[in-house]
């Protein structure tokens, strides 16, 4: 068994993890902030991380500061949770020989592109999220170096507050949403986005060279903006209602947030695909079985 030590457990990645991790090939050991305050100072989290790291065989860190608007804010804590603690775990890692994986974000891309972005393509992050992101990823390549960086985008679930379940409870009480539509990328599940995560920790602990790197892991399919993804869900969720909800193209323009994000984020998924021989369903597919099902099978 592959004993896998997944910093985080209250987050949605976390509890999809524990949702797929069903057979005998996983041991997994959760910690979440009362065991485990990853915006605490370095030695305290040496102290507390030492002794579970070294009883692991892989460390995945699932855990973030995720608020991108209030990272604005909070700029202090974005960094201390997204990147100054992931060093600190991978150099503990180091030490005990393990690997690391580490999840990131399409936010460390500018956006500016038109064709998705490879994983050496050079990033330009807009906001604090993405600027925390991006110095975890360095952090974490440093500390540990036979570590996998995940770059994924537009996650969700069904029970955490995301953009699917923020539209859902929306359409209880609207009949049209207005929905930003320049800005394009894919959605990915979290729990497609979780079994690629210990497919890559079962390679990783084969020691297999080419398992340590930079990937970029999204469900598949055509990029689609917010509001082609809000249509898809309630082509699924309204179709039966006499009178289905309305969704409105707006520009970001229109819907000021304190954090930019970048227009285009798509992530092209090659290098990952033709490594882990390894492919995520269509986000549409994705979707119909997410909403279809609270349970991960």
């Amino acid at each position: 068994m592959i004993k896998v030590l997944v910093i985080g457990k209250t987050g949605q990645l976390a509890r999809a993890i524990a949702k797929v991790a069903h057979s005998n090939d996983f041991d997994l050991t959760f910690l979440d902030r009362s065991d485990c305050d990853l915006s605490a100072d370095p030695d305290t989290l040496q102290q507390i991380l030492s002794t579970p790291i070294h009883k692991a065989d892989i460390v995945l860190i699932a855990a973030a500061y995720t608020a991108v608007d209030q990272a604005e804010k909070d700029s202090l804590t974005a960094f201390a949770v997204n990147a100054d603690a992931p060093g600190v775990i991978a150099g503990i890692a180091k030490q005990a020989n393990i690997p690391v994986i580490y999840v990131s974000t399409d936010y460390v891309f500018d956006g500016r592109a038109r064709c998705p972005y490879l994983t050496t393509s050079p990033i330009a992050p807009l906001n604090t999220y993405g600027r925390s992101k991006a110095k975890g990823e360095a952090r974490v390549r440093l500390g540990q170096p036979r570590s996998a960086i995940i770059r994924t985008s537009w996650v969700y679930d069904v029970t955490s507050r995301n953009f699917l379940t923020t539209m859902m409870r929306l359409a209880e009480t609207r009949d049209t949403i207005s929905v930003v539509s320049d800005q394009i990328g894919r959605p990915t599940y979290a729990g497609d986005l979780a079994k690629a995560c210990l497919h890559i920790a079962e390679r990783l602990y084969a020691r297999e060279e080419l398992a340590s790197g930079t990937f970029h892991v999204t469900n598949a399919g055509d990029p689609v903006s917010w509001a082609g993804f809000a249509r898809a869900i309630f082509a699924i969720t309204q179709n039966e209602k006499d009178n289905p909800l309305t969704v409105v193209d707006i520009t970001s323009s229109e819907y000021p947030t304190l954090a930019e994000r970048p227009l285009y984020s798509v992530l092209d998924l090659s290098q990952f695909e033709k490594i882990f021989d390894w492919r995520l369903p269509a986000w549409e597919t994705a979707l119909g079985q997410a909403l279809k099902s609270t349970d991960i099978s």
